[in-house]
């Protein structure tokens, strides 16, 4: 990726910044959750007896700080600052990026007094009722509004490929949010959907693989096609490539959530129909992964001496490795094994820490000294503790879960010469302890990581400025 060096576009950084910062303060919280909820699983007494701190009630906390307070604060820090660097324009509007920031830090914030309280509307990454609903469909238009406006407005005639992934997770989040949040609402706290039984189960999983098919895959794809390429020096590996594995990805996705409701009461047809097009699937997703890990061609040496860009290329194998498991999973001979037990878990996990966090990680560790005027990160040993803690922590977890599952699907369908169970559930639970107890070791890994990254840009942060953060090279949006 070429560079000229001149005076940039006046751009607002100061939205950029506010998300970042607030993406590692979310990343800390969310993950210090999930490491408290795990222990607990073995550990119950840690509930302390106080109903707000039960697994029931902090497990949707968890899923959605992380997803929504800590992934959703990264993309759009990513978003604003790629759109801007690519336009080569100031942002369509600072009032609604402003809008924007705050009024998603009020969505994290109600979520996280309304949550521990038991106020939900059941639906997995959607337990938010109504009125804060209604709040984050108007800040995500504003987002909408603000993204597409600035590339109406932009100086270049090209629209560069990580901008397609963001414009595409944003203006499909929205169609997904509305449609599965359409509820009848019985007081101010609480609701009841619109849909009823199988209908609402088949709307819920639309919406809920498709969060993680557009929330969490394409946004960080669109992370992922800027922050590579910038960080390794490369340009990307094939642009014909990248535009395939976009209209593959959003074609193809959307059809995939009903391998969720396998063996359920959902017409057999339609599981079916998941489950091909979660096996197709396959291919753009394995594409875009070859696609960012082969723009280190020529350049492999670098990650010998650079953690942060480990941290983006160990992110997309992990997408790789998620992608191809996912497919694996929704294969109904699979799924009979695999569904309700903790292998699930890992996947979800091996695609939320490992491709998720980790590419979030290393953008962030980008755009730090950039946004505050540092030529780096105040020290680089400890992003590359940061790297092996998280790469380890990940690893203990998903490994875990896989064993952990695997143990807990033979458990559940071993049956004795008469037909009865050979196990009762209770066994099956002891068996899975040691697993649990290894899990949160791999959870505490990654939550230390996280907080030796606070510090490290902490001090990045706070160091006396060596530049002017308006004026640096302008990246080439080719």
């Amino acid at each position: 990726m070429s560079e000229a060096t001149q005076v940039q576009p006046d751009y607002n950084y100061k939205v950029v910044r506010q998300f970042t910062v607030m993406t590692v303060i979310w990343g800390i919280v969310g993950m210090s959750i999930g490491l408290l909820i795990a222990t607990q699983l073995f550990a119950p007494a840690l509930n302390f007896d106080i109903p707000y701190l039960t697994y029931s009630r902090l497990r949707p906390l968890h899923t959605n700080s992380v997803i929504f307070a800590f992934g959703g604060c990264a993309l759009f820090a990513t978003s604003y600052y790629v759109v801007q660097r690519t336009s080569q324009v100031r942002l369509f509007s600072d009032k609604l990026a402003a809008f924007t920031f705050w009024g998603w830090q009020a969505v994290i914030v109600l979520a996280a007094i309304t949550l521990p309280l038991g106020m939900t509307s059941s639906k997995e990454y959607a337990e938010l009722e109504w009125p804060i609903d209604i709040l984050i469909t108007l800040v995500w238009v504003a987002y909408i509004i603000n993204f597409f406006g600035t590339m109406i407005i932009r100086k270049t005639s090209h629209i560069y490929v990580a901008n397609w992934f963001f414009g595409a997770f944003m203006l499909t989040v929205a169609v997904l949010h509305i449609g599965n949040s359409m509820a009848i609402p019985v007081s101010f706290t609480k609701s009841y959907s619109l849909y009823a039984g199988a209908v609402d189960a088949m709307m819920q999983w639309w919406y809920g693989h498709n969060a993680v098919g557009f929330f969490l895959t394409a946004g960080f794809l669109g992370m992922m096609y800027y922050f590579v390429p910038k960080q390794a020096g490369r340009p990307v590996y094939s642009y014909r490539l990248s535009i395939i594995h976009f209209w593959a990805l959003i074609s193809l996705y959307i059809w995939a959530g009903p391998h969720h409701l396998h063996y359920t009461a959902l017409p057999d047809w339609t599981q079916s129909l998941g489950m091909v097009m979660s096996i197709i699937l396959f291919v753009p997703s394995w594409g875009g992964m070859i696609n960012g890990i082969m723009t280190l061609s020529g350049a492999w040496h670098k990650l010998r001496t650079d953690p942060v860009l480990r941290f983006l290329i160990v992110s997309l194998s992990f997408y790789g490795m998620s992608t191809f498991e996912g497919p694996m999973m929704a294969i109904k001979t699979v799924n009979a094994l695999s569904h309700y037990t903790d292998w699930t878990i890992g996947h979800v996990h091996s695609g939320a820490l490992g491709w998720v966090a980790m590419v979030s990680i290393g953008s962030v560790y980008h755009l730090v000294p950039i946004l505050f005027g540092q030529p780096k990160m105040y020290s680089t040993s400890l992003v590359n503790v940061h790297f092996w803690l998280a790469t380890i922590g990940v690893v203990l977890y998903i490994v875990a879960m896989w064993m952990s599952g695997v143990l807990q699907g033979l458990m559940w369908r071993a049956v004795n010469a008469d037909g009865t169970l050979t196990y009762s559930f209770v066994e099956s639970l002891e068996a899975s302890k040691p697993f649990y107890v290894l899990r949160a070791i791999g959870g505490a890994f990654v939550v230390a990581g996280m907080l030796i990254m606070a510090f490290n840009c902490y001090k990045t942060i706070r160091a006396p400025k060596t530049a002017d953060v308006k004026t640096s090279s302008v990246a080439a949006t080719a």
